[in-house]
């Protein structure tokens, strides 16, 4: 296999997807994007939906920014430019899909399932199926799965979790009266397994060389079970997106240009193993509003960057680390100070957390009156939400979609400013707003409203 790369509508493209979680998606898109990575392509890597470590585990394998394609949060429109703007330069991409195929947002049909964004970038579907408890019966699930929605094309099965040489026979000659080929058998292997606990994967920031060696492990299964060839070949039948699909810009389409700007902000991310969570085009946004944008590890970093102006702090797991984030004092006292000065500070679930008085115990930044603490109960779906109060992000009125995942709860859940009200599933407001600060739980993707990173750098320039 050779580079040739592509910027173009037309970039070689598979979706990864299968009949339900826990059937091997991540293991196989994984290991595909290491796969063909290790073999000179440039991969392009993508996750459905709103997940945050799966894209984790991508970058690991392809030395990209893993991206997420998601229907509800940004609107199907631009689905294909956000899948062009991440696939720019690459001679192949990897979608990995979210549940089981035909699965999306909770009663709203197709929306943000994995064959509507198969649909909307007319790709090709390799369906994993975990093989391990059925031989003939794969056969009429597969059947089924390629035959619900003639618009989604299945264009091969990975087999995954199969027994023995017997049992690959079996299922192999089930298959041959579908019409779909195989294009790869995995047998079951333990040493790709990557550990789990309250939400799902541990990240990749928190794993080092196990990540690592797991990805690695992946690509070698991927490469010595599957066709990878067949794979490619299939990759490049998918045709050009629709016609005005065009790459996604986080530039702005009014207002100065960045060269006509002195002084840039400077906007601190943090990051580390307790801050894990966040889009790629988050960062883009800023820096393309004109800020100067610099990460920081909250574990490790006593200080917050110098002169910084702004402060964006997403999800991750501070429950995980709570004692050492209260334990580095010097920097709680720098965010507190930060947010007391009124300078903006965008805080999402983690970073909730983060400024509340104390985290299951353990003080925290003090910024908001709220205490926090691990719940049994998991709070998980799409939230359709308006913004109650004007704030450095939003104008109060403006509308925009979001995710919940967490297995925490804050008390009391709102300031006397609100920072969101929840228009579905259910009526609530939620989060706080006070002097520059906005913290929610609520996950956003602000390239569905690019004014929000052009209101916050406005907002650190003048505060």
């Amino acid at each position: 296999m050779t580079s040739s790369s592509s910027a173009s509508s037309s970039v070689p493209r598979l979706v990864i997807a299968a009949p339900s979680s826990g059937s091997g998606k991540t293991t196989v898109a994984t290991g595909l994007m290491a796969a063909l990575t290790a073999r000179g392509l440039a991969v392009s890597p993508h996750k459905v939906g709103p997940d945050y470590i799966d894209p984790g585990y991508h970058s690991l394998a392809t030395g990209r920014a893993g991206r997420n394609l998601d229907a509800y949060l940004c609107g199907p429109e631009l689905v294909g430019p956000l899948f062009l703007h991440g696939a720019r330069g690459c001679d192949i991409a990897v979608v990995e899909g979210v549940m089981g195929l035909y699965d999306g947002a909770a009663g709203e049909g197709e929306l943000a399932s994995t064959a509507q964004i198969a649909k909307v970038l007319r790709a090709p579907v390799v369906l994993v199926v975990d093989a391990s408890s059925q031989s003939r019966s794969v056969a009429a699930l597969v059947h089924g799965f390629a035959s619900w929605d003639p618009e989604v094309r299945i264009g091969g099965v990975i087999l995954n979790k199969v027994g023995s040489d017997r049992h690959e026979a079996l299922l192999r000659e089930a298959l041959d009266a579908v019409g779909v080929p195989v294009l790869g058998v995995l047998r079951r292997a333990p040493q790709v397994s990557t550990p789990s606990r309250h939400l799902g994967l541990v990240p990749v920031a928190e794993r080092g060389a196990e990540a690592v060696d797991a990805v690695a492990a992946m690509a070698a299964q991927v490469s010595d079970g599957c066709d990878l060839e067949a794979l490619v070949a299939l990759a490049r039948a998918a045709g050009p997106l629709p016609g005005g699909v065009a790459p996604w810009t986080p530039e702005p389409t009014h207002g100065p240009a960045r060269s006509d700007r002195k002084s840039p902000p400077r906007v601190a991310i943090a990051g580390g193993a307790a801050f894990t969570f966040s889009y790629a085009e988050h960062a883009e946004l800023l820096a393309a509003a004109g800020a100067e944008v610099v990460t920081f590890d909250p574990l490790r970093d006593e200080e917050l960057p110098e002169a910084t102006a702004g402060l964006v702090v997403g999800g991750g797991f501070p429950e995980v680390y709570a004692a050492e984030l209260s334990a580095n004092e010097p920097l709680r006292r720098a965010v507190a100070a930060l947010a007391l000065s009124g300078a903006p500070v965008a805080a999402e679930c983690a970073g909730l957390l983060y400024l509340c008085r104390e985290l299951d115990g353990a003080p925290m930044c003090g910024v908001l009156d709220a205490s926090a603490r691990m719940s049994g109960r998991l709070t998980l779906g799409y939230r359709d939400a308006v913004a109650v109060s004007d704030s450095a992000l939003a104008v109060a009125g403006t509308r925009m979609r979001g995710h919940e995942f967490h297995r925490t709860v804050v008390e009391p859940g709102a300031g006397a400013a609100a920072a969101w009200g929840m228009r579905a599933p259910e009526r609530r407001v939620e989060g706080f707003v006070e002097r520059g600060v906005h913290a929610s739980y609520l996950h956003t993707h602000w390239a569905s409203e690019p004014g929000v990173a052009r209101r916050f750098v406005e907002r650190c320039r003048t505060s």
